[in-house]
Formats: structure tokens, sequence, C-alpha cells
């Protein structure tokens, strides 16, 4: 089969063949783009948090009168929470992974001389105790605090600074390009004009209260700092599937010892996540519905196309069939005058693809689409469109010969 013939014939009614190839054009963009943002959406969903998210909950208490003794108040409450069976660990904390709201640093520098840096802010974590034991976080160098390592800081007196920090290795990374271990290296929080404090221990991943995009979402610290603030939070690790049964009891236990503070609310980690990624969720949901519903109207595009073409050269068809040709040849006819179409309609696309993914680099902080996704979707063009044709491409075999005799 020529492809002269067949571009001859396309070119004497060029309107539903430029129809057609515009409509894969478009689709393709679309789509291509459209997959690309839903797998970077869920994959940004899925990243590790670093920490056991099934198993650690934070429960909030805001103070409705004066607490006269916030430090007191904090170690009766841990106490308390310790003695509650099925806790593992549990810590005051300023903040969460995941939690969208927090306590942040920067620029992180690591010299007196460095005015610039490439962590610009960073999550702070303040804790009187074991953050690494309470999160269940990895230590992959280093150690956790010690007791002498800890401070006191009351915001209404003083801005003590702690002595060492814990970093995470995607920040060590990021600050110390190529060096084997960063224990005993000096950072200075907030820039070069404040004083240094000693790294001693690197976690493997710790995400920030806001889990931004890219490897940013990393770039956490942790601080031996018993912050005396009257807004409590408390992180509770239990023993896995004993979850619910176990947080009632600590919720109660401590609405029991204080009456000065109202309950803002519990949740597990898992259920911050949840919550963090709704808009992502939400987007892929929308974006695969697009996708989906895109791909059935060009599918019953070409179709409808393909049935009329049939229904308006039937008795050329049976010419063809009268002369010779067989049910192979017209089939590989309307396969081969699809196929060219949508091969039109994918070149096309492909360059629409590319501007509509600089548009969307330029607004989104989307990376570039990579080629593997062009790609998949120039092959699932090709054979979305020879499916949608190969019915009334049948039909259009089928046609007896003998439909040539008869009259108009």
């Amino acid at each position: 089969m020529e492809f002269r013939p067949i571009l001859s014939a396309m070119l004497r009614n060029k309107t539903a063949p430029l129809l057609i190839a515009a409509q894969v054009a478009l689709t393709l963009a679309i789509v291509c783009n459209a997959l690309y943002i839903i797998r970077d959406r869920l994959a940004t969903a899925s990243r590790p948090s670093g920490a056991d998210e099934a198993n650690v909950s934070e429960i909030r208490f805001y103070p409705h009168r004066a607490i006269s003794d916030v430090r007191g108040m904090q170690l009766r409450d841990i106490e308390s929470i310790r003695a509650v069976p099925g806790v593992v660990a549990a810590a005051w904390t300023n903040q969460v992974p995941l939690g969208r709201s927090g306590w942040s640093v920067g620029p992180v520098v690591v010299s007196p001389d460095q005015q610039t840096s490439p962590v610009t802010n960073a999550g702070q974590y303040f804790t009187p105790e074991s953050i690494i034991d309470t999160f269940g976080l990895t230590l992959v160098d280093g150690r956790d605090f010690q007791p002498g390592d800890y401070i006191e800081s009351d915001p209404a007196q003083d801005r003590n600074q702690a002595s060492v920090v814990i970093v995470t290795r995607t920040m060590a990374e990021r600050l110390w390009p190529g060096e084997a271990s960063v224990l005993g290296k000096p950072v200075y929080l907030g820039g070069p004009d404040n004083p240094p404090v000693e790294v001693i221990g690197v976690v493997d991943r710790l995400q920030t209260p806001w889990a931004n995009l890219g490897e940013a979402a990393e770039y956490s610290l942790i601080l031996p700092v018993r912050y005396l603030d009257p807004f409590t939070r408390y992180s509770v690790r239990t023993e896995p599937g004993r979850h619910e049964q176990v947080m009632a009891e600590v919720e109660k236990v401590l609405l029991a010892n204080s009456s000065d503070r109202v309950l803002l609310g519990r949740r597990t980690l898992a259920e911050a996540r949840d919550q963090r990624y709704a808009g992502e969720r939400m987007m892929a949901g929308l974006l695969i519905a697009v996708t989906v519903f895109l791909l059935l109207i060009t599918a019953s595009g070409i179709v409808g196309m393909a049935s009329l073409w049939v229904n308006q050269r039937r008795k050329q068809i049976g010419v063809r069939r009268a002369i010779g040709a067989r049910r192979a040849d017209i089939l590989r006819y309307f396969l081969l005058e699809n196929l060219m179409i949508t091969t039109a309609g994918i070149a096309a696309g492909i360059a629409l693809a590319v501007g509509l993914n600089n548009f969307l680099v330029s607004t989104m902080d989307l990376p570039r689409l990579p080629v593997f996704y062009l790609g998949v979707t120039t092959v699932a063009m090709w054979v979305l469109g020879l499916l949608a044709v190969l019915g009334p491409a049948w039909r259009a075999a089928a046609v007896p010969p003998a439909i040539a005799t008869r009259t108009a």
C-alpha cells in the first residue's frame, strides 16, 4: 500500500483529517503533561518523613489562664505519659513533621565569612527529650543528645542558644558536599553573626512541618532546648496497633494533670500526612479524570470520523473490491490512513507538549518533562488511534463487491 494515493485522497478533503490531527495533538500535549504532574504529585505525597508515622501522635493543649510553673507542668506531663501502658517514648516538641506549621531558621552557613547559603531556610525542632527515640528516627552518624547538652529557654526572659545540633543527611550533604563526616563541624544558624553550634549527629531523614517541594523538605535540624512555652505539644510513640487505646488514656491523664488548659486536638503523623497532601491527591484525581475524559473523547472522535468516511466511500470501496481488492487491502488502507493522520497529530502534539511543559516549569516549579513521557504518550496515541479505527475499518472491508453495481 503506497502513501501517495492515501495522502492525495486526504488532501482533497482536508477538514476531517485536520480536525482529527488537531485533536490528537491537543490530547497528547495535555495527557503527557498531566501524567507527569500526576506522577510528580503522587511521588511528593509518598515521600517518607523519617518518622514512625503510624505510631507517632501529637497532642496539643492551650492554656486558658496563666501557667505559673511551665517547667514543672512539662515534667509532670512527660512522667504521666510515660507511665501509660503502651507508650514507647514521649517528648515535648515545638513541631512535628508534616504538621504544616512550625519554626524555621535561615540562612544556615558553615563559616563566619559566608554570607549566602544553599540552605536558606531549615525546620528547627526543639526538645528537652530524645526526638530520635520519640519519632523513631534513624541516627546514621554521631550520637543523640546527652543530659549535659540540654538548655532551658524562657521566651519571656531570655534567648538562650544551644551549643550542639543534630542535622539531617540531606542538609549535611548540601552544606558540606563531599565530606565523609560532618561531626564536629560548626554551623551558624541564622547567619554568620550568630554564635556557632557544633554538629554532633546526623539522622537519615526528618521532614520539615511544611514538607516543601524538592530536597528542601529534608532541611531540618534538632536543638536540645526545653522551651518554656505554656502552649503545649507532646509527641508520643505507641506500641504498634495500640494507638487509639493508648492515646485516649494519654489524653485522660493529661487533662487530669491540669485544669488550666484546653485540648486543641490529637492526631497521628499519618493523619497529618493525609491533611498535608490532600491538595496533591485531589489534583492528581482531577488530572486522572481529565486524562481519561480526553482519551475517550479522542477515541470517539476517531471512531465517528472513520465511520463517516466509510459511509461516504461505500461505492468506492465496492468498486475496489469488484476489481480485485481483498478485505485485507481495504482494512490496511483505513489503518494506514489513520496512522498517517495520527502521526501528523503526534508531531504537532510533541511540540505543543514541550511548550506547555516550559510554561508549567516557569509557573509551578516543575522539573523538565522527561523524554520517556513523550515516548509513552506517543505510543499510547498510536495504539489508541489504531484501536479506534479498527471497527469502522473492519466494516469497510466487509462491504460486498455488488455495491459497485448499485446506483446512488
